[in-house]
């Protein structure tokens, strides 16, 4: 509750607490109202007499609104001071014209001019410690440590609804921290009503949380009270965090046992997860994307940290595996998982390149940590048959013309089919043909009609592309296709006499 001293009106504005990894407590900011102050000279002389006559109007004082002021402190990713602010700098930009997303930076916000201490009667409004006039961007120093803070002015619209502004955190070239981006927008100003409520919307634009329970988007109020002398209020800040974390916390890389392979091989893959931050992490997960055709085998998971087992759970759903860690990964400290697959004939039909991603959260906060994906490339070698097919195929009689064949469709004896390398093919009494061994890819079948007297090429009410004497099917590695044929007797002529 706040009690400012008997007969002086102070307007308690909105207050932006930009914290980076943790709340700064509450703080409660100066008034700044900007005087506007009308006085103008004159001079006159009487024709009559000649007489000059000189003079000032009367000074007209009038009170804008209070300049708006959100204040705030950056802070490490564990919410605490760091060791050194020197090149540190914040801005508020306004967001950028041509983009549509609205996350583009555009122009620097233009401020208003303060001072401290105020001199009385120059127009420029009284400021706030540190940023005393009011620049943007505003360099943090050591002292006071991290702090900031930037006043906006509700005479320009600058608390307006529908504003947006696009808070920035730059560290200096050689920091190991990266660029932070908050969207500011105003939702809403009552203006008097209800003690001028402004409602705001804080977005993190680059996918960090903003608030100490790892939220992106914090939606939030600030009161603007007319007079803190009859009203009291427990000032509220912007509740939102921007942390500044190491952009890469965590580390994972993906090797294999070798380069090539072809199926029936055993690979054994190797993941080795680095806790690259300032904090223990732990509930380390790494998910495990395996190509086409690798058999995951759960027995052979093993990990270890320093040479030393530690308990690993492993779940494979289709080709995706994940693995969990018991405890707590140290900071600088590796672990290796190693695992065996094993390659089917489908294999050589797949990519041959799996990746794998690692989750964790860091232990003092409860961040989210990433890295990924990690990749290994196997080259698949098609081995000896393992790559081969089977071609099989019937001729029979088409009786309703849908190029299947249904009980009472007897197959064609003898029928002869020739592929386009030139392989002579004869069906067997039930009309049925078969040809193992084949290699993968495209192959055309031609039935000989010469070989079934008495039938020509049934017609095909299915299949347009089937009213033909050719096939043409696509035989992938170690895959089985059908090459039929259905024919139909052809019908006797009657020859008039």
């Amino acid at each position: 509750m706040i009690r400012p001293h008997k007969h002086k009106l102070i307007n308690l504005s909105m207050t932006a607490t930009m914290l980076l990894g943790g709340l700064l407590p509450t703080t409660l900011p100066t008034a700044v109202t900007a005087q506007l102050i009308n006085q103008a000279a004159y001079t006159y002389t009487d024709p009559a007499s000649n007489n000059q006559y000189q003079g000032l109007t009367v000074q007209n004082n009038s009170t804008s609104a209070p300049l708006v002021d959100p204040l705030g402190r950056i802070l490490g990713c564990a919410g605490t001071l760091l060791p050194d602010y020197t090149g540190f700098s914040v801005a508020v930009y306004e967001p950028n014209p041509n983009d549509p997303t609205g996350t583009e930076l555009g122009q620097l916000l233009s401020l208003t001019r303060t001072e401290v201490p105020n001199i009385p009667n120059n127009n420029i409004p009284g400021g706030k410690e540190p940023n005393s006039e009011n620049r943007n961007p505003f360099f943090v120093t050591n002292n006071p440590a991290g702090v900031y803070n930037f006043l906006l002015d509700p005479n320009k619209g600058q608390i307006s609804p529908g504003r947006i502004y696009i808070f920035v955190v730059n560290p200096p070239a050689n920091s190991i921290y990266q660029q932070r981006r908050i969207k500011i927008e105003i939702l809403n100003n009552t203006g008097a009503t209800n003690n001028n409520v402004v409602r705001y919307l804080a977005t993190s634009l680059d996918g960090q949380p903003i608030s100490l329970t790892g939220d992106t988007r914090i939606e939030g109020t600030v009161v603007l009270v007319p007079d803190a002398e009859l009203v009291g209020l427990d000032l509220l800040a912007f509740e939102f965090t921007t942390n500044l974390c190491q952009p890469s916390q965590v580390q994972i890389i993906k090797t294999g046992d070798r380069a090539t392979a072809e199926p029936g091989d055993t690979v054994i893959y190797r993941l080795s997860v680095k806790n690259l931050s300032d904090v223990d992490i732990n509930n380390v997960v790494i998910i495990d994307n395996l190509p086409l055709g690798f058999n995951f085998i759960p027995k052979s998971v093993r990990a270890e940290i320093d040479q030393q087992q530690v308990n690993i759970t492993s779940n494979r759903n289709g080709n995706t595996v994940t693995f969990r860690i018991d405890g707590n990964l140290p900071v600088s400290k590796i672990i290796n998982i190693v695992y065996a697959t094993q390659l089917t004939p489908d294999s050589v039909r797949g990519t041959g390149r799996n990746s794998a991603i690692a989750n964790a959260q860091r232990a003092d906060n409860g961040f989210s940590v990433k890295d990924g994906p990690a990749t290994h490339q196997l080259k698949i070698r098609p081995g000896i048959v393992a790559d081969c097919g089977t071609i099989i195929g019937r001729v029979f009689d088409d009786k309703n013309f849908d190029g299947e064949q249904q009980p009472g469709e007897a197959g064609i004896a003898n029928a002869v089919i020739y592929l386009q390398d030139g392989n002579r093919i004869t069906t067997d009494p039930n009309g049925l043909f078969s040809l193992a061994n084949v290699l993968p890819g495209s192959h055309t079948g031609v039935l000989d009609l010469t070989s079934v007297p008495g039938y020509k090429l049934a017609p095909n009410h299915k299949f347009s592309e089937r009213n033909s004497q050719a096939r043409l099917v696509r035989l992938e590695p170690g895959g089985l296709v059908r090459l039929n044929f259905g024919v139909t007797p052809t019908s006797e002529e009657v020859v008039k006499p």
